[in-house]
């Protein structure tokens, strides 16, 4: 692969043309996605505004679309906050995966074309690559797109984007309850789903996503959240 691939799928999902306060809330939500935005932490307007060069009404305006999608919550008189799902939330984030996403797995290897395939390779590759060059939190965003591009694949437009925001809730409960030394999907486990919806096995396919995700879920520690520290302006540096 080359350095020019890799860098453009940093990029998948962020629309050419965005305003400037879908391009904060775009820019934060990766930053929640990669951890580098831990949950708890305050997100100030007035530093926001500073860091991307923006009044603090566009600001105002990312963070209630973040709100709205449930990363950021927006506390009165004490401004807003990444959002820390609580431990019931954790379980009910996993559970709703565990129902969804067998079924978009199980119609993803129903529908998959050769080029569709292709795609899901070179995401598997991209994966790979973030690993190799210790990127941690570009590999766990990969991670997670990876399942909602199985969910495009399986045509079911609703449901595709329940699991966008289920994933995105994901990488706030992996960043608060996660005990595994990494929160990275296993590699195996995406490989051996690729080649069930390729082969066009169904059921198999969906078994896969199953045990995939009960097997993430078990990893969570419920009883100890980690908690965030640091500058939100450190945070955000590069971004």
């Amino acid at each position: 692969m080359s350095n020019a691939e890799f860098e453009a799928v940093t990029k998948t999902g962020s629309p050419s043309v965005l305003s400037p306060d879908q391009a904060i809330s775009h820019s934060l939500s990766r930053a929640i996605h990669e951890h580098k935005l831990s949950p708890g932490i305050k997100l100030g307007e007035d530093e926001l505004a500073e860091v991307y060069g923006v009044s603090r009404t566009v600001v105002r305006t990312a963070l209630r679309t973040l709100a709205h999608d449930r990363l950021v919550d927006i506390k009165r008189n004490r401004g807003a906050f990444v959002a820390q799902p609580s431990p019931r939330d954790a379980q009910e984030v996993f559970e709703a995966r565990e129902l969804l996403e067998p079924r978009t797995a199980h119609d993803a290897a129903r529908r998959a074309t050769a080029a569709d395939v292709e795609q899901l390779r070179r995401h598997i590759a991209y994966e790979h690559e973030a690993s190799a060059i210790g990127d941690r939190g570009l590999a766990l965003y990969l991670s997670g797109q990876l399942h909602v591009e199985i969910a495009k694949i399986a045509g079911q437009q609703t449901i595709t984007g329940f699991i966008e925001t289920l994933i995105a809730r994901s990488s706030l409960v992996v960043a608060l309850y996660w005990r595994r030394e990494s929160a990275i999907c296993g590699h195996h486990d995406h490989e051996s789903l690729v080649r069930a919806i390729e082969a066009h096995r169904p059921e198999e396919a969906a078994a896969l996503m199953r045990s995939h995700l009960v097997d993430l879920h078990s990893a969570l520690d419920l009883s100890c959240p980690r908690a965030g520290s640091g500058s939100l302006k450190d945070m955000l540096t590069g971004l």
